[in-house]
């Protein structure tokens, strides 16, 4: 069960990534209609209809054949995707924690003091960490 739902997902993913929705694919029946129409009427091949109808030509297409503007709206593919914006919101809360001057201070009192602990090539020289901070 777990692998038919993440077959599922992942086929919705795939879809969605790649600007399909269902009502394209329920539509290629309609696309292949109309590609019969054009080679019966035409003679077109399938990629010169796709040229005319998604392609280069398809401006020329669009306004050469006014009658087939009915049957060109029912082809799938032809929606723009959306884009979409997200928008975070942050909420910030009544109360402040300000720490001041003197308490920094203090929570700075703790000195580090880096040890060497191991001689290296550059244990002596310019290459050295500050000693004391």
């Amino acid at each position: 069960m777990s692998q038919i739902i993440s077959m599922l997902l992942s086929t919705l993913l795939l879809l969605q990534s790649a600007h399909l929705s269902v009502k394209d694919l329920a539509q290629l029946d309609d696309l292949l209609e109309h590609a019969a129409y054009h080679q019966q009427t035409f003679g077109d091949s399938f990629l010169t209809f796709l040229d005319k109808h998604y392609g280069s030509q398809k401006a020329d297409h669009e306004k050469n054949h006014q009658e087939e503007q009915h049957d060109h709206e029912k082809l799938p593919f032809q929606q723009v995707p959306h884009q979409v914006l997200s928008q975070t919101h942050f909420f910030i809360s009544q109360h402040f924690s300000w720490d001041t001057p003197l308490e920094r201070k203090e929570s700075q009192s703790h000195k580090y003091h880096y040890l060497l602990q191991t001689s290296g090539v550059f244990s002596a020289g310019v290459f050295q960490p500050p000693r004391l901070s």
